[in-house]
């Protein structure tokens, strides 16, 4: 294991995450209008907060944010027709999605770049301080995982957690610091009785200072969350094969369905993965966190899941979580057979057979 030191970034290391987050600004000239407006708002938001390195609950001007997010959207309006650009790293102009090349040159510094999809055509950079350099077993095979820290440049889009190609895990605890904050913001709002209100009252989170006190401790709680969907992710890559890519690609212009597929993967990791080693772990705040974040097309294919958790709340050992799991691994692996089987060699054919699968009722677990 490796420990990087908070160091500053010397010029050549400026110029590289000056290009990288012009890069990131691209993408999100392109994309940032697919997001729903609550959470494009929300994003923008937090996207201030952290160019401005406010904390987390310092006041946001209002006039002050308004006036960046129209500057922010007339600089998206200039760089929306522009092509992803080359990086100037080691004395070379590197391919911006050649994030191994540049990792080996960035190794002696302390800090990483990452590159790559997050949807079909949807491409996202970042570059932050490498915490630690670790590895983690799957299956007997020992994958890299990067650890990574405070963030230099970023997009709006911000996953906590990737699987990169090498294979390589990568965490970001920076933004897993990010989304905490907004759930915890949302819940200091509506305060209700969902799972982060649970994860709340069970850690004492009734104000910023809370917030701020317990962030370190859950940052180290969490993240293990996240590896293990990764490792599901790995798992579920490896049986899908080759063809789940493609078929993503293949129904890439119908936002709903290419979701959906999403979904169905997810579901195959986390209940083949997350959620049997969760309840193997008996900790309560994990399974809080995971379910905080269970919303969107994968509660829609699976709604009797929050059931299940719910049993387990009220005491019942995990039984009924684990039962529900075992079945949803079941079902989404089958689904995902007849979505490969679906997809004809005539593209939108296929695309158009899946998508109406994708639909069908028969496609949402009921157990």
């Amino acid at each position: 294991m490796r420990q990087a030191q908070s160091k500053a970034p010397g010029e050549a290391l400026s110029r590289f995450v000056d290009a990288v987050q012009t890069n990131c600004h691209i993408a999100d000239a392109r994309h940032a209008g697919e997001m729903p407006l609550c959470i494009y708002l929300l994003q923008l938001r937090e996207f201030y907060r952290w160019q401005r390195g406010l904390a987390f609950g310092a006041e946001l001007p209002r006039a002050a944010l308004g006036a960046w997010i129209a500057e922010r959207e007339a600089l998206w309006d200039g760089l929306a027709e522009h092509a992803i650009g080359a990086l100037p790293c080691a004395d070379a102009q590197v391919d911006a999605f050649d994030a191994a090349t540049i990792n080996i040159a960035l190794r002696s510094s302390g800090w990483y770049y990452g590159a790559g999809l997050i949807g079909p055509g949807r491409p996202v950079f970042f570059v932050a301080e490498l915490d630690r350099a670790d590895t983690v077993d799957v299956d007997g095979e020992t994958i890299d995982v990067a650890v990574c820290g405070r963030e230099l440049a970023r997009g709006l889009a911000a996953p906590p957690a990737v699987l990169a190609p090498g294979p390589q895990i990568v965490l970001r605890r920076a933004a897993l610091a990010r989304w905490l904050w907004e759930k915890f913001e949302a819940h200091g709002l509506r305060p209700g009785h969902g799972p982060f209100a649970e994860l709340a009252r069970e850690r004492g989170l009734a104000a910023s200072a809370d917030f701020d006190a317990a962030l370190p401790q859950l940052l180290d709680e969490l993240a293990p969350v996240l590896l293990l969907h990764e490792v599901g992710e790995l798992r579920a890559g490896r049986t899908l094969g080759q063809r789940w890519g493609e078929l993503r690609i293949a129904v890439a212009d119908d936002r709903r369905a290419e979701l959906r597929l999403r979904a169905v993967r997810d579901h195959i990791a986390d209940c083949g993965t997350t959620l049997p080693a969760l309840l193997r772990a008996g900790a309560a705040t994990p399974l809080h966190f995971w379910f905080a974040g269970y919303e969107g097309h994968r509660e829609a294919l699976f709604p009797g899941l929050p059931r299940a958790y719910a049993a387990w709340r009220d005491g019942d050992g995990g039984s009924a979580l684990a039962r529900a799991a075992a079945a949803g691994a079941a079902h989404f692996e089958a689904l995902a057979g007849e979505l490969l089987a679906l997809a004809a060699p005539a593209r939108s054919q296929g695309a158009d057979a899946v998508a109406r699968r994708l639909e069908h009722p028969s496609a949402i677990c009921l157990a």
